[in-house]
């Protein structure tokens, strides 16, 4: 062999294994999502998948950040900031959309309303929602959120007269109770479980209280519609990676344990919140239930002008077939 050709072969040799591996990286997309509530456990198949691996499976790699609330994440998501949003408020990705802002629905995020509480200091004279008057004040975090659907829904079937007070995140919520700037707050667990056993707080409504709720998809994931449209790829292996997460923090008790380390809640707040709250039951991906009810009520509370269309809903709503 000539002493060109042994060069050349051995250029070969070394350069072939840095092509492969800039293959590699190039191969795996960068996703930034933005998290309303990163304390929740519902929230948790973004951050505990990708760290148990789960995203990167899928050549993802997840640039996670957390929010106050829907109102901020689904600005992050309108804005670029994040390309996907988990725990956003259903009615307010149908509001945004009808007012032409570039967001899509890619999942269910979480059906039903019992998986967050509202609370008060154990010195308060407020045993249930019955007892709030005009001067009371209830929190919710931020408009359009959860819990913002919740505390309007808490007027509108249950006739509590409380008034709603936007609060933010769970910790800012729990020092503004305890320090008397709020009558009743809201939570989400495990956070507030601890306080509520060790008998600083008082637990006296879930969301379900709200009828009207129950059975709704109360939360929904968010991806940003250039994104979809410009790396619908990226796109859809974030999706399979999110349900393969969703199945694994149930069924792995290493999840369990991840978070209560994390977290630094005992473990068995976290398996309670698992078992009770925020369930895989209500975790569901694929479907996003009664939508005619959420639009009939946004119409009413005067925050959808009117409901969407099926031509709109079809172009909103934009899940992956399981599998693809």
């Amino acid at each position: 062999m000539s002493q060109l050709a042994t060069v050349a072969l051995t250029a070969l040799a070394i350069t072939a294994p840095l092509v492969l591996a800039s293959t590699a990286v190039r191969a795996e997309d960068t996703l930034k999502v933005a998290i309303g509530q990163m304390e929740a456990w519902s929230n948790q198949p973004a951050i505990l998948g990708q760290e148990a691996g789960i995203f990167k499976k899928h050549d993802v790699v997840l640039q996670s950040f957390g929010t106050q609330g829907a109102g901020e994440t689904l600005q992050a998501v309108i804005s670029g900031a994040a390309d996907v949003g988990v725990g956003m408020g259903t009615v307010a990705a149908l509001r945004a959309f009808a007012k032409g802002a570039p967001v899509r629905i890619l999942a269910a995020s979480f059906t039903g309303v019992g998986d967050i509480y509202w609370y008060v200091r154990a010195d308060s004279p407020i045993k249930t929602l019955a007892d709030a008057t005009a001067t009371t004040t209830i929190a919710y975090s931020t408009n359009g959120a959860t819990s913002h659907s919740c505390v309007l829904a808490f007027g509108a079937d249950l006739g509590v007269k409380a008034k709603p007070t936007a609060t933010g995140g769970l910790p800012a919520t729990l020092t503004q109770v305890m320090s008397g700037q709020i009558d009743i707050g809201w939570g989400a667990p495990p956070f507030g479980l601890r306080e509520a056993a060790e008998g600083k707080i008082r637990i006296i409504a879930l969301g379900s209280a709200a009828p009207s709720l129950r059975d709704q998809t109360i939360r929904v994931v968010i991806v940003n519609a250039n994104t979809l449209n410009e790396r619908k790829d990226a796109v859809l292996r974030f999706a399979r990676a999110y349900r393969e997460a969703v199945d694994w923090i149930f069924a792995d008790p290493q999840a369990v344990k991840r978070y209560a380390s994390e977290r630094g809640v005992p473990e068995q707040f976290v398996k309670r919140t698992a078992d009770e709250f925020q369930t895989r039951q209500g975790m569901q991906f694929d479907r996003i239930l009664g939508l005619d009810a959420m639009m009939a009520e946004g119409v009413k509370l005067k925050f959808l002008d009117a409901p969407l269309t099926k031509e709109q809903l079809s172009q909103l709503i934009q899940i992956p077939p399981a599998g693809q």
